[in-house]
């Protein structure tokens, strides 16, 4: 190619791949345009890099310019931006080479890519990000010089060519390279915000759109409650609610929220501590403010009274919008499966909207079956005369079903429910009531049934004649119960362990054990003093009691009391101490079952614990039947 006189043109046709990706560009609506920003503003820093590299070893290539900068200027009058770097720069070569004529590798992989339904901010990735200038930019000029070359004009309106021209009546830019964005009338922001809109304007699209290009989620909201505040206060919101959480919701090292605060148009931070609690910091959205000022900094804001309204006034909508999402089933359970714990932590932590939240938590429970039932239900079933509210913890569903605690409460006919997530232990804790009726642990001292005159009468007999055995099992359980009782809360197991009204229960102290970093100095006195409950109803109690009264330093009612004592543990949701004693009990059982005589069992026995300190013959196990 000759070379041209100072200031003549040349015109140059696009690539053929080129030419089609700028016409898929602009002929296509993204709703994304403003990653052509971000693809400019890299190639800039690049550019630096560049220069900079350059310059480790030979100072004198940052003569020209030696500040090294990014530069956005924007030009409201002309409609244009501009985005300046002091870089490398291009020569002639670079510009016919970089921008047009020589097919890029990643050219025809991005229109595949995009063809395939890839999202048009993946551009960078394919070497091509100057193109996406086109999705705002109806013309574009590239002025541009490098150390070993004159200053030159690109310029193209994307028509299928473009020109390059020697520059040298234009501003000399020393080094680097100045892009001009003439935009269109449509990226041009007109528009109002869309949280200044008024709801009633703002179609379902629209919600759907704002919200994935705020959150970059690749799913629509569940829920939106778009309001605003006015009076003394003003401001307007946006707030959403994901279809999912995400992976890492309660890692600690993310930012605590999602929402993005606002100044009179302007924005702020999207990681303000203050604007909502840690519970809800699920939800995403906006937050617009005519109240701080621009200037606002992290230490203000932590003291702001404006803030705290608008925290008050976030939490309240947000509980709104989940209610209205309560009102259809399916959405609710979604949302529910998704956010419970954070319900559950709202419960324990945010005592102004105790009641407000515990509206929303859903349990399955004795009588909801394959449902899950909310308080509110749950109390439009209780029995004529119930005045608690009945509830068991326990590691699963299936774990506290069957649960022993549950006997006497079926039986009567009165609902429980299961609350079998681990932070329902620290929820309950500061529930406590609901609509003015306590909550009630089924596994927990303190729980009072109704009783007839009659089974009233029957059940002191039956304290009495079972009040020497309780007193014998306490003898031989020493400090692993605190007492033995007769229990009015089982009906067919033969006893039960519960545990103190005000103490951790049994599955509060599996979850303390399981914490990894926690104080075990707390265990001490945290862990539950253990009543032990026995059925007197129950045919192994009842034979218990008659050995128990014929001679209580019968060694067999010993080892029965401390069996009995161990499956107790497993059946009420403790763990064993230690495990091999109790299955040492279990194959000494199992031998007797099987009429297995222990000196002719095969197999060495010297490692099976013994059931208690051994006596004579006569003592051992095989004196029960």
């Amino acid at each position: 190619m000759a070379d041209v006189q100072m200031g003549e043109t040349e015109t140059f046709a696009f690539q053929a791949e080129i030419n089609q990706l700028l016409s898929l560009i602009i002929n296509t609506f993204y709703s994304n345009k403003e990653i052509f920003l971000r693809e400019l503003i890299s190639n800039a820093s690049d550019a630096l890099d560049k220069i900079r590299f350059e310059s480790l070893t030979d100072k004198s290539k940052l003569d020209a310019q030696p500040e090294l900068f990014i530069r956005l200027v924007p030009d409201k009058a002309n409609k244009t931006l501009s985005i300046i770097d002091s870089g490398i720069g291009m020569t002639k070569a670079d510009l016919v080479n970089n921008l047009g004529t020589i097919a890029r590798s990643g050219t025809k992989e991005f229109m595949e890519a995009l063809q395939a339904g890839a999202d048009v901010s993946m551009i960078g990735q394919f070497g091509v990000g100057f193109y996406s200038a086109y999705l705002v930019a109806e013309k574009v000029i590239v002025t541009t010089k490098h150390n070993d070359d004159e200053q030159y004009i690109w310029e193209s309106q994307a028509g299928g060519s473009f020109t390059v021209t020697r520059d040298t009546a234009g501003e000399q830019l020393g080094r680097g390279t100045k892009i001009t964005l003439y935009l269109k009338e449509d990226q041009i922001n007109k528009q109002k915000p869309i949280w200044l809109r008024k709801p009633e304007e703002i179609t379902k699209e629209e919600y759907a759109s704002f919200y994935k290009s705020l959150t970059n989620d690749w799913e629509e909201h569940l829920a939106v409650k778009h309001f605003s505040v006015e009076g003394q206060l003003e401001f307007k919101a946006i707030l959403f609610v994901p279809k999912r959480a995400p992976f890492d919701l309660f890692d600690t090292r993310k930012k605590m929220n999602n929402i993005k605060l606002y100044v009179r148009r302007v924005f702020i931070m999207d990681n303000c501590e203050e604007i909502i609690p840690e519970y809800l910091s699920f939800v995403k959205g906006v937050v617009d403010s005519d109240d701080l000022p621009l200037n606002i900094s992290r230490e203000m804001l932590q003291q702001n009274k404006i803030l705290k309204v608008i925290r008050k006034n976030l939490v309240k909508k947000c509980l709104e919008m989940f209610s209205e999402i309560a009102e259809n089933k399916e959405d609710y359970y979604k949302f529910y499966e998704a956010f419970s714990k954070n319900l559950k932590l709202g419960i324990h932590e945010d005592s102004q909207n105790r009641a407000k939240l515990a509206d929303l938590l859903r349990y399955h429970s004795t009588k909801s079956g394959e449902e899950m039932t909310s308080l509110k239900d749950y109390v439009t079933r209780m029995k004529e005369g119930q005045k608690e509210i009945y509830y068991i913890t326990g590691e699963s569903k299936k774990a506290v079903e069957n649960s022993p605690f549950l006997e006497r409460l079926k039986k009567k006919g009165y609902e429980v429910l299961f609350m079998v997530d681990a932070i329902d232990e620290y929820a309950v804790g500061q529930l406590k009531e609901y609509d003015g009726k306590k909550l009630v642990s089924a596994t927990k001292e303190g729980l009072q049934l109704e009783e007839t005159e009659e089974e009233k009468k029957k059940k002191e007999e039956k304290k009495a004649a079972f009040e020497s055995l309780c007193k014998t099992m306490k003898e031989i359980l020493g400090d692993k119960v605190e007492k033995v009782v007769v229990s009015d809360r089982i009906v067919d197991s033969p006893c039960c362990l519960v545990t103190g009204e005000y103490g951790w229960s049994a599955n509060m102290e599996r979850i303390m054990k399981a914490q990894a970093l926690r104080d075990s100095s707390m265990g001490s006195y945290m862990s539950s003093k253990k009543t032990m409950e026995i059925n007197p109803e129950n045919g192994i109690m009842e034979e218990l009691r008659k050995r128990a009264e014929a001679d209580k330093n019968d060694k067999s009612v010993k080892d029965l009391v401390l069996l009995l004592f161990e499956t107790a543990l497993l059946t009420s949701g403790f763990s064993l101490e230690d495990p091999n004693t109790f299955a040492g009990r279990i194959h000494r059982m199992l031998k007797l079952g099987l009429s297995i005589d222990e000196d002719e069992a095969g197999g060495d026995d010297s490692d099976m614990p013994a059931l208690e300190e051994e006596g004579n013959e006569e003592s051992k196990m095989e004196e029960v039947d």
